[in-house]
């Protein structure tokens, strides 16, 4: 009895972990900001 409890504790971890690792969403890179806004304002 304590070994099929064991195997289905086994069997859900690994079926939920693998569930993580499908899901898993890649990083995406961040957008560049605008360059012609950049510097100090107001100074001529």
């Amino acid at each position: 009895r304590v070994a099929l409890e064991n195997a289905a504790s086994i069997a859900g971890m690994f079926l939920t972990t693998e569930c993580v690792i499908v899901e898993k969403k890649e990083d995406k890179p961040e957008p560049m900001g605008n360059p012609g806004m950049g510097g100090m304002g107001g100074m001529m």
